[in-house]
C-alpha cells in the first residue's frame, strides 16, 4: 500500500456537485492498493497515520499527532499512486489492484483506521470521479509505502 499523507487546514471531496466529505484541521490520506498488500500493511500504515507527529505544539514545533490536536481524517482511494512512468509518457497502472481486491482492502483500511483513531473517518467513494479540494497546511506532505518500511 502506498499513501500520501497531507496535513490540511481544510479538505473536502465532491462527487456530482455534492460534498460527500468535509473536514477542517486534520489529515487527507490518499491510498493506493496493490495485490501484494496484506492486513499487516493496513495495521502498519494505520499506526503510522495515527501517531505521525506533524502538527504544531504550543511552540509551533511538529510534535503532535492528529489525535493530539483533535483533528479529523478523510481517506480517498487513489489507484494512480501505483503508476509506473518508466516507459513513454502514458503511465501504466498494472500494479494497482482491480476493484474486486482493492475495495475490500480499502474498506478494511478505513475500518481499522476508525477503530484505532476512535473516531469516524470520512471518505470519498471508491472508483467515483471525485473532486478533492484541500488547503495543505505547511505544506506538509508525506509519502509512505508499506513495502518500504525504512
Amino acid at each position: 500500500m502506498k499513501i500520501v499523507l497531507q496535513r490540511v487546514s481544510q479538505a473536502s471531496v465532491t462527487i456530482d456537485f455534492k460534498i460527500v466529505a468535509d473536514i477542517q484541521k486534520g489529515l487527507l490520506v490518499l491510498v493506493g492498493i496493490e495485490d501484494a498488500d496484506t492486513p499487516e500493511d493496513i495495521d502498519w500504515l494505520v499506526g503510522k497515520i495515527i501517531k505521525m507527529r506533524i502538527f504544531g505544539d504550543e511552540n509551533d514545533v511538529m510534535n503532535c499527532s492528529v489525535q493530539d490536536v483533535d483533528g479529523d481524517i478523510i481517506v480517498v482511494s487513489q489507484f494512480t499512486l501505483h503508476a509506473s512512468a518508466k516507459k513513454g509518457n502514458r503511465p501504466s497502472y498494472l500494479k494497482a489492484s482491480k476493484p474486486e481486491f482493492a475495495i475490500p482492502m480499502y474498506e478494511n483500511f478505513v475500518k481499522s483506521l476508525e477503530k484505532e483513531f476512535n473516531k469516524k473517518v470520512q471518505t470519498g467513494v471508491f472508483g467515483a470521479d471525485m473532486k478533492v479540494n484541500l488547503l495543505n497546511d505547511g505544506p506538509v506532505t508525506i509519502l509512505i509505502d508499506s513495502k518500504n518500511r525504512e
